[in-house]
């Protein structure tokens, strides 16, 4: 059975399910964020096995999400490092974890807290609409097709 390329789809939802949205992805992409940049590191934390490893971030790379640099010569040693790309993508899993928090936390609560750097204080995630600032929610947006093309992208 092959499987239904998200890529090819009209969709930006599903456009990035293809760039991340197999299970260990948006993990490995959070492990990097969040600090831990060599192979074994990785795998050590997320208990995952090396050929899945091996293969997700090899995708990742080849999507830009990732870069490896050398970090040793002998032996051949590489470490990742979020891309622009990359660190983006993280916006995103700022959202999920906000909505986490919020849903599958229980009563003992988020398991790691944000802290804003400008700031200095705890905080979470929240949409805004870019054009009046307000909250933005689900509910509060109608879906339009395109009609015309964007004369640049956001």
């Amino acid at each position: 059975m092959q499987r239904t390329r998200f890529g090819d789809m009209a969709c930006s939802i599903a456009r990035t399910m293809e760039v991340a949205g197999e299970p260990w992805s948006p993990l490995i992409i959070r492990d990097v964020w969040s600090g831990i940049h060599r192979f074994d590191e990785l795998r050590s934390d997320l208990g995952i096995s090396r050929k899945i490893l091996t293969e997700r971030l090899k995708w990742l790379v080849g999507q830009g999400i990732l870069e490896q640099r050398a970090y040793s010569e002998r032996p051949p040693r590489h470490e990742y490092v979020l891309t622009r790309k990359g660190l983006e993508f993280c916006d995103v899993l700022l959202a999920i974890n906000a909505w986490g928090d919020r849903w599958t936390a229980g009563d003992a609560g988020p398991p790691n807290l944000l802290r804003h750097r400008a700031c200095g204080r705890h905080t979470s995630a929240e949409l805004r609409c870019v054009e009046c600032g307000q909250p933005l929610h689900a509910g509060d947006v109608d879906i339009e097709p395109q009609t015309q093309q964007p004369a640049a992208t956001r």
